[in-house]
């Protein structure tokens, strides 16, 4: 890690497989040491207390979730969250727990930048004045550095994350998380269930071999009982940008994801056709909404986006009622 972390670098880690885990002389200032050492860890009550105290200001919070890598998870929280920060006076929050993956800082053009520690903790890399991001990929040295942890390392990151980061006051924080089911899910939400959790979207693309994935991705949602918001079909078609003409590049063999959603009575938030600009932006680390406004693509996001925000201010006017 660097420096501002104030913690060993991702290398000089000795694995929470080696019995110097906890203990080795690189881990003197890690945040996860005890973590690491009793290899184990949940929010206990005083934990769940400083984790209610550093979110209290933080008015919604949105999971991005996939089965599946690589159904443009990222680039789908990337562009929520610019989304989102299009309303000036909205506060926006992105925070990226893929740890072995972060792809984020990049998405966002911030590749290159490092955590700065001040009196109130780790302040969060800004893209805009109204839209800050926090990634491991700002703790490496390189964007080429493997972070090679296990369990207990990475969940004790993601508490660091939501403990010790002056978020302020936010009306969005947005999760970008993994793939799959497993550490990574089950620490954001337990630690999130100290504070507010709004709901999860999770992004698919229309092949089965996706929805297989996402099936489960449901499932794990109802069984740690995280509200799921919708879900996102990724890469839904293709719009020739000359002749206009939609072509399926990826056909639904089996009803893709509106088929899916009928089935689990789970809501579908919208279908986001391909479109080669998306990943061009993502390289360069712009907004595609920006750079592509009239794009079919763009139109199918800001519709996503508005039923987000529907969602979400709909169920804070109801936990109000509730009070």
């Amino acid at each position: 890690m660097a420096e501002a972390a104030g913690a060993a670098r991702p290398e000089e880690c000795p694995g929470t497989g080696s019995a110097q885990a906890g203990r080795a002389a690189a881990c003197q200032g890690c945040p996860n040491q005890g973590l690491c050492a009793a290899g184990a860890g949940g929010p206990d009550p005083a934990e769940a207390a400083e984790l209610r105290a550093r979110l209290r200001a933080v008015r919604h919070t949105v999971l991005v979730l996939s089965g599946k890598g690589g159904v443009g998870k990222s680039t789908f929280s990337a562009a929520l969250a610019h989304g989102l920060a299009a309303d000036e006076d909205k506060q926006v929050a992105l925070l990226d727990i893929d740890i072995c993956g972060p792809s984020i800082p990049k998405m966002m053009g911030l590749e290159g930048e490092q955590v700065h520690q001040s009196g109130s903790g780790w302040s969060p890399v800004y893209v805009e004045e109204n839209l800050g991001v926090m990634s491991v990929g700002f703790l490496l040295s390189s964007p080429d550095d493997a972070v090679i942890w296990r369990g207990p390392k990475k969940n004790g990151l993601i508490k660091q994350f939501l403990r010790d980061v002056d978020w302020g006051e936010i009306d969005y924080l947005i999760v970008d998380t993994p793939p799959g089911t497993s550490d990574e899910h089950l620490s954001i939400v337990q630690y999130l269930s100290a504070t507010h959790i709004d709901g999860a979207v999770i992004v698919t693309t229309p092949q089965e071999i996706s929805l297989q994935d996402v099936r489960k991705e449901i499932n794990f949602c109802h069984k740690v009982k995280l509200p799921i918001i919708g879900v996102v079909e990724n890469m839904s078609g293709f719009v020739c940008p000359k002749c206009k003409k939609e072509s399926q590049i990826f056909p639904p063999t089996t009803g893709g994801a509106e088929k899916m959603c009928q089935n689990l009575n789970v809501s579908l938030l919208g279908k986001v056709p391909l479109d080669p600009q998306i990943g061009k932006s993502c390289d360069r680390g712009q907004s595609f909404l920006s750079e592509a406004p009239e794009s079919p693509a763009t139109l199918s996001y800001r519709s996503i986006i508005q039923r987000i925000q529907e969602y979400c201010e709909q169920r804070h006017s109801q936990e109000e009622k509730s009070i």
